[in-house]
C-alpha cells in the first residue's frame, strides 16, 4: 500500500475596531468566524478533487477527475495526513459515497460499486450497477451518487455541447434515480450542467445550474417527477416510454422568445421554476454543490439553511428557503470567499467542520490552486448577519442574528431595493432585464431588535429582489458582515396588507432616501463608441494589421501575445468560439487586475455595460460576446511603446483570461 505523509495549515483572521462619533464598530471579517485549514497534497499527488466522501472512522475519502480515489487519515488536524491510494483506473469520477462498506462512485460512463474484499486497503471489486450511454461529447459528465433514506442512488448527467447543449447520449440532461440492482428511473430533465444537488432532510431533491443555454444565471431548483427544469436537450428522451412527461423541443418554440422564465410557465406547465435565483456574477459565475446545514449550531447560526458552492468564483454562498403556495422560494447571501481552487464538492467532517474539495483545470477559478482540500471551520462566535428573509403579501421581514439598535433599524436610508430579472431563450445566459427600483413605505421594527419588516411599494412575482441593508450595527457594536440578499419571488403571499402606524410610514419628505430608491440612469447597451468603433474609419484605406482572436480551453485566448507597430491602424477581429461568454479590453500597462476589480463592481449593470468599467485605462474593446458570435474592432495602436494587456473583463475570467498586446517602435 502506498502511504504518503503530508501536514495541515491554518488560516490566520484578522478584526479590528473603528470610532464614529464616539462608538466603538467592530469591523471583522469572515475569516473572524469561519477559518480555513488547508490539508497540504504531497506534490506526487494531482488531487483534482471531483468527489468527496466521508467514512464513518473519520477518514476522508476524494475520488479525482483523474480516474483515483484516495483516503485520507488525520485529516482533522490532530495528527499528520496520511494519503493512500484506494483504486486507480477509473474515468473522471465527479461524485463519491460510502454506505455500508463500499464505495460507490459515479464515473462518465457507469455508477460503480467500490469494494476492498480482502482487507488490504486497495480496492479490488469494481461491479458496474448502471451504464450510462456516451457520444463521446466532452461536455457528457456524470455526477453523484446521492443516497435516499431508502438506500436508492439518485445521478444527474451532463448534456453535450455541440453550439448549444444537447442530449447526444440516452438520458443526458436528466435526473435519474437507481436502485441497487440497477433499476434506472427518470424523474425530471431539462438539466443543463447539474454539478451539484442534494436530498434534504425532508426528501426533497434540490440540483444546482450553471449560466449557459436556456439558462440565463446561475439557480437552485427543486425537481421532482415529471419536472421540467429549463434547458432543452434532454427534452430527446421524453419520447421513451419510461419518460415522465412528454413535453418536446418543438413545445417550447412558442417561448423562445426572450420572456422571462415565469412568463413561459404560464405556456410550458411542465417548466419548473428556480427556487432560488444566484444572480451571474453578483453572487456567482458557476454553482455546485449544495449541502444542508444539519449540524444544529456546530457550524454557526444557520442550522437548517443551505450551502451553495462556486466553482468560479472559489467560495460558498448561503441559502435560505420556504414554501409559499406550496412551492419553494427563497434567497441567497454571499458567506465565505477565498479557497484555494474552484469548489466543486463539499461535505460535513464528522466534528462539524465543512470539507470543501476543489479543482480548476478547465474550469479556471479565482482560486489560483490546480486543486486543493480544506476544512472550513466555525470559530464560535457569531457574525451579525442578516439570517434569514421571509416573504410578506406586500414586503419582506428580515431578521438578523444578533440585534440591533432600534433607532437605526427605523433609519430609512440604511435599506434599498431592486427588482429584476433574466431572459428564457436558447441563447447562453441573459442580461439582467426589467432592473427597477421598489420603494419602501413602511418600516417596522420588532421589540426585541432582531426583526425588521419593509413594507414595499409593490411585489413583482417572478422577479428576484435585491435588498441592501448597509450601515447597520448590532446592540454589542458589530458592523454587517454582509450587506446584501437576493430573493426569489416565485408567488406572493396571500394575506391582509400592513397597516402603517405614522411613525412607521417612510415620510416622502425624506428627499435623500427618495432619491436613493430612484432608479439610476443607464447606459446604453453596448455602446458604440470611441474605446468601440465597429467601422473602419474613412480615411485608412485599409488596416495596417489585422489581429485575429480567439479562444481555447480553460478560459484562455488562443493567442497570447501581438506585436504592432506605434500608431499601427488595427483592425481586431474577435471570435469567440467557446461555450461561454467573453469580451476582449485593451487596457493600459499594468491596469488588468485594475480593470477586472472594477468590472466586478459593476452589479446590477454590469451586463448592459458588457463588463467594461467606465475607466480611462480602458482603451479599446469589444461587447460581450456570446458563444459562436464575432465582432471587429478598430482602432489606431498607441504611440507610445509598451506592454499592453488584454483581457476577458468578465467577472472571474479577468485573473486568468489575458494577453498582451506588444506596441513598438
Amino acid at each position: 500500500m502506498r502511504i504518503i505523509r503530508s501536514i495541515s495549515l491554518a488560516t490566520v483572521s484578522l478584526c479590528f475596531a473603528i470610532v464614529l462619533n464616539g462608538q466603538t464598530n467592530v469591523v471583522q471579517t469572515e475569516k473572524d468566524f469561519y477559518s480555513l485549514r488547508t490539508i497540504v497534497i504531497p506534490e506526487e499527488i494531482k488531487l483534482e478533487v471531483g468527489g468527496v466522501a466521508v467514512m464513518p472512522d473519520g477518514r476522508i475519502a476524494a475520488s479525482t477527475r483523474r480516474g483515483e480515489i484516495w483516503i485520507i487519515e488525520n485529516a482533522y488536524g490532530n495528527g499528520q495526513p496520511y494519503f493512500s491510494k484506494f483504486a486507480s483506473g477509473l474515468h473522471e469520477v465527479l461524485g463519491l459515497a460510502y454506505r455500508d462498506g463500499a464505495f460507490y462512485c459515479t464515473q462518465r460512463g457507469e455508477l460503480t460499486k467500490i469494494e476492498d474484499k480482502d482487507g488490504d486497503g486497495k480496492a479490488d471489486s469494481f461491479t458496474p450497477i448502471s451504464i450510462f450511454q456516451l457520444s463521446g461529447n466532452y461536455h457528457e459528465y456524470a455526477y453523484g451518487p446521492v443516497f435516499d433514506k431508502s438506500g436508492d442512488m439518485y445521478v444527474t448527467l451532463n448534456v453535450a455541447w455541440v453550439g448549444f447543449g444537447d442530449g447526444l447520449g440516452k438520458w443526458h440532461g436528466w435526473l435519474l434515480k437507481i436502485k441497487p440492482n440497477g433499476t434506472t428511473e427518470p424523474i425530471a430533465t431539462g438539466l443543463r450542467s447539474p454539478a451539484g444537488f442534494n436530498i434534504n432532510s425532508s426528501g426533497d431533491v434540490f440540483y444546482a445550474e450553471n449560466q449557459g443555454d436556456w439558462v440565463g444565471s446561475g439557480r437552485v431548483t427543486h425537481l421532482e417527477k415529471g419536472d421540467f427544469a429549463g434547458n432543452a436537450g434532454g427534452l430527446n428522451w421524453t419520447k421513451e416510454p419510461e419518460s415522465p412527461l412528454k413535453l418536446t423541443k418543438d413545445d417550447l418554440k412558442v417561448v423562445d422568445n426572450g420572456q422571462p422564465m415565469h412568463e413561459a410557465a404560464k405556456t410550458i406547465k411542465e417548466l419548473k421554476l428556480p427556487a432560488v435565483w444566484f444572480p451571474h456574477t453578483l453572487m456567482g459565475i458557476s454553482t455546485s454543490d449544495i449541502l444542508e446545514d444539519e449540524m444544529a449550531g456546530a457550524f454557526g447560526p444557520f442550522a437548517g439553511h443551505y450551502y451553495v458552492a462556486d466553482q468560479g468564483h472559489s467560495k460558498i454562498m448561503r441559502m435560505t428557503l420556504e414554501k409559499i403556495k406550496g412551492k419553494y422560494q427563497g434567497a441567497c447571501y454571499p458567506f465565505f470567499e477565498g479557497f484555494a481552487s474552484g469548489l466543486l464538492r463539499l461535505r460535513w467532517g464528522l466534528d462539524g467542520s465543512m470539507f470543501a474539495g476543489m479543482t480548476s483545470r478547465g474550469w479556471s477559478s479565482t482560486g489560483k490552486a490546480d486543486y486543493a482540500l480544506q476544512r472550513l471551520v466555525w470559530s464560535g462566535e457569531t457574525p451579525f448577519e442578516m439570517k434569514d428573509i421571509h416573504a410578506l403579501p406586500d414586503g419582506f421581514e428580515i431578521e438578523f442574528t444578533l440585534p440591533v439598535d432600534a433607532a437605526k433599524l427605523k433609519n430609512a436610508m440604511n435599506y434599498s431595493a431592486n427588482s429584476f430579472t433574466y431572459k428564457y431563450h436558447h441563447n447562453y445566459g441573459s442580461p439582467i432585464i426589467q432592473n427597477q427600483a421598489r420603494k419602501i413605505r413602511g418600516i417596522i421594527p420588532s421589540a426585541d431588535g432582531k426583526k425588521v419588516k419593509l413594507v414595499m411599494d409593490s411585489l413583482i412575482e417572478g422577479h428576484i429582489h435585491e435588498i441592501k441593508v448597509q450601515n447597520l450595527t448590532s446592540s454589542n457594536g458589530k458592523a454587517l458582515l454582509h450587506d446584501v440578499a437576493y430573493y426569489t419571488m416565485n408567488n406572493i403571499p396571500e394575506g391582509p396588507a400592513t397597516v402603517l402606524a405614522e411613525e412607521q410610514k417612510v415620510k416622502m419628505m425624506d428627499m435623500k432616501h427618495d432619491m436613493k430608491m430612484m432608479p439610476e440612469t443607464k447606459s446604453p447597451v453596448n455602446t458604440v463608441s470611441a474605446k468601440r468603433k465597429l467601422t473602419m474609419p474613412g480615411d485608412w484605406g485599409q488596416p495596417d494589421v489585422v489581429l485575429k482572436l480567439g479562444t481555447k480551453p480553460g478560459l484562455k485566448f488562443d493567442v497570447a501575445r501581438f506585436e504592432v507597430k506605434v500608431g499601427a491602424k488595427v483592425r481586431l477581429m474577435f471570435s469567440n468560439n467557446d461555450d461561454m461568454t467573453h469580451n476582449v479590453v485593451v487596457v493600459a500597462p499594468g491596469a488588468a487586475d485594475e480593470v477586472g476589480n472594477l468590472a466586478l463592481q459593476l452589479g446590477l449593470k454590469g451586463s448592459e455595460m458588457s463588463y467594461v468599467p467606465n475607466s480611462p485605462k480602458v482603451l479599446f474593446h469589444t461587447k460581450l460576446l456570446a458563444p459562436d458570435e464575432i465582432e471587429s474592432i478598430y482602432f489606431s495602436a498607441p504611440t507610445t511603446p509598451g506592454e499592453y494587456p488584454f483581457v476577458c473583463s468578465y467577472p472571474g475570467h479577468a485573473a486568468v483570461m489575458r494577453g498582451i498586446l506588444k506596441v513598438v517602435k
